[in-house]
């Protein structure tokens, strides 16, 4: 913040003394420059009192600092949220225990290999939270164009409920990440104009991110990595202000000689985008396929899911689930 944009909160003959003779511009230069005494010492005689170069120095110190903000607000803060956006099941009970529910306005990055069960999981929360709530909508975002309107309504039927629930999910298309951007803007704009006091969107899925972000990423430039960082912040950010839940499916990368953030030693691959991004969401959801088994009343596959971080349970924690006809249950089942 330069000094000159807080006039006339410090004199203008002041902001140009300490320019001139101090070299002082910034609120970081008058900060960090040393004690009021060493900038009285340059400055010419007159020009200010140490007192009141002192004064000047503590309102620039609290124009320049962060708000604080009391724990216990902050709790009270999150209480309200969660009763208005209660956390969903998954339909797999020792999954939700996993990562303490699925929803309460948090990002979650779904990660694993081809076949592993990444869309399956998202698509099951989705319509369990619109089977739950009349009221609620979702929001895909298929960046692929591999969104299947067919499969999903076979889903529905599975869970033998009216094909009418498919109305409240949306599904967009954005193969780059201006489009994806321009998507969410637009939800942006209409969930600040709505006079609903509730938002209408309650979950949006990106599947996913890793063609979105992946080709802009380089050793040499850090330039797809501030954009990697903005677009994340931008859904934090919408997330948190409008309290909606959010899943990024993301894909893999190799792990040499195995991937360290795992529970096992078997684990070869790990999530691409880089190491730095799974702190940018709120919790890192592995998946992987171990076996396919055949059953006279249709084959399945067993799978593991596995935290690799979590902001709200512990990481380096795992459950097995199943998957028949696209549907995901206990291994207690069984």
């Amino acid at each position: 913040m330069r000094l000159a944009s807080v006039i006339p909160l410090i004199p203008a003959e002041l902001v140009t003394a300490l320019d001139q003779s101090c070299g002082i511009r910034t609120d970081t230069d008058l900060l960090f420059f040393g004690s009021s005494l060493d900038i009285i010492k340059k400055l010419p005689l007159g020009t200010v009192t140490l007192s009141d170069l002192e004064k000047f120095t503590e309102s620039i110190a609290e124009q320049a600092s962060v708000p604080g903000h009391r724990g216990d607000e902050i709790l009270a803060a999150t209480g309200r949220i969660s009763e208005k956006h209660p956390r969903v099941s998954c339909g797999v009970k020792e999954l939700d225990e996993l990562v303490g529910g699925f929803g309460d306005s948090r990002v979650f990055e779904i990660s694993g290999a081809k076949g592993s069960g990444k869309t399956a999981l998202a698509l099951q929360i989705v319509i369990q939270r619109l089977l739950s709530d009349a009221d609620s909508y979702a929001l895909w975002i298929d960046s692929s164009g591999d969104f299947s309107a067919e499969k999903t309504t076979q889903l529905m039927r599975y869970f033998d409920v009216s094909d009418k629930v498919l109305e409240r999910l949306q599904v967009s298309v954005g193969f780059n990440i201006e489009g994806v951007n321009d998507v969410l803007e637009a939800l942006r704009i209409s969930l600040s104009n709505s006079k609903s006091v509730e938002p209408t969107v309650q979950w949006i899925v990106l599947d996913s991110i890793t063609p979105l972000l992946l080709p802009s990423l380089s050793a040499v430039s850090s330039q797809g990595h501030a954009m990697m960082i903005t677009f994340m912040r931008r859904l934090r950010e919408l997330s948190r202000t409008f309290g909606i839940s959010i899943m990024v499916i993301n894909g893999t990368s190799a792990a040499v000689p195995f991937n360290q953030s795992s529970a096992f030693a078997s684990t070869i691959r790990k999530p691409a985008l880089g190491p730095s991004f799974t702190f940018m969401t709120d919790c890192t959801i592995w998946l992987s396929k171990t076996k396919d088994i055949p059953d006279p009343e249709g084959p399945f596959s067993v799978h593991v899911a596995e935290v690799f971080r979590s902001r709200a349970t512990r990481s380096k924690t795992w459950c097995t689930f199943q998957i028949r006809h696209g549907i995901l249950s206990s291994t207690s089942d069984l």
